[in-house]
């Protein structure tokens, strides 16, 4: 174990550095700065701005002290939201975007397995045939398309739910929203536990369980449903860091104040600092949760050694 997980922090450690340092190139190389605005700086105050944090230097300077701060943990302060730096930028979107994606990884991992499971279990039947027709439809359907439609049905027209704001984290504002997050989810994962289960019904010892008298739920539960859930894993790893780093599309058309809402603006705006602190938030979370999907895929098979 201790020299799967250095060797993988030996993987990750470059990883990150690459991805910093084209993250830094890229940003300073696209068109436009920070503060070209609606009013146009005067050369004197533009200088003086770009004087105060550094972008005068060189390229290669900035960049060699950008790593050097970051290796520190300080990512620099914001270049547009003024009097904060990026660290309390993204302490204050991070929580909500993990509890929204939290929230709709639960739901989505949990409605897909069942429709999944459901659908191996009777194939070729009226649960499969429905379980297969969501799962084509949740895949083909965006999220721009489901959010405004929910918003329209259970928000302006039924009134049941509130279709705008963060409500300081109540329920009944994170439904409509993690049902919306979910929906592409729990697609993905039916079609995922459905292929699994289906080959691992297939397998020599289901037979073998089958012959010596175990029930069916016996049969599903401790044996196929473990190695039909091993796909699934894999696929949850990046696809975990991408929910809990917020959804832009849900969050804009929710109002919510997460960090995808955060991270696109910044982009559009040039806060070149602010986006470098959020691709590297969701590089490491998708290097970390890629570890502890292949230490879970260790312990559901057997066969893989982690060494």
């Amino acid at each position: 174990m201790l020299r799967f997980l250095l060797r993988r922090l030996a993987i990750a450690v470059p990883t990150l550095f690459l991805v910093v340092t084209l993250s830094f190139f890229m940003m300073r190389l696209a068109p436009g700065n920070p503060f070209q605005g609606d009013r146009k700086l005067t050369p004197e105050i533009e200088k003086a701005v770009n004087a105060k944090y550094g972008l005068d230097k060189p390229l290669a300077v900035q960049y060699v002290k950008y790593l050097g701060d970051v290796i520190h943990g300080d990512f620099g302060p914001s270049l547009k939201y003024r009097d904060k730096t990026v660290v309390e930028i993204i302490g204050q979107g991070l929580p909500k975007s993990l509890t929204l994606g939290g929230c709709a990884l639960l739901l989505g991992t949990v409605l897909g397995m069942a429709m999944g499971t459901a659908a191996a279990l009777r194939q070729n039947r009226g649960a499969d045939y429905l379980a297969t027709t969501v799962a084509i439809v949740g895949v083909c359907i965006p999220t721009f398309v489901t959010a405004p439609v929910l918003v329209l049905i259970f928000g302006s027209r039924l009134g049941w739910l509130p279709i705008a704001g963060w409500g300081n984290g109540a329920p009944r504002y994170l439904i409509l929203p993690v049902i919306v997050m979910a929906l592409p989810l729990v697609a993905i994962i039916a079609r995922l536990t459905r292929a699994g289960m289906i080959e691992v019904l297939r397998s020599n010892y289901v037979r073998t369980a089958r012959a010596k008298g175990l029930s069916e739920s016996a049969i599903v539960l401790r044996h196929a449903l473990r190695g039909a859930v091993l796909p699934l894993v894999s696929f949850l790893g990046p696809a975990s860091a991408g929910m809990m780093t917020g959804s832009l599309i849900v969050e804009q058309v929710f109002n919510l104040p997460g960090l995808g809402k955060n991270f696109v603006m910044s982009a559009s705006q040039r806060d070149y600092t602010l986006v470098m602190g959020v691709v590297i938030l969701y590089a490491t979370l998708i290097l970390v949760m890629n570890l502890v999907a292949d230490m879970i895929y260790a312990l559901l098979d057997p066969r893989v050694k982690l060494s």
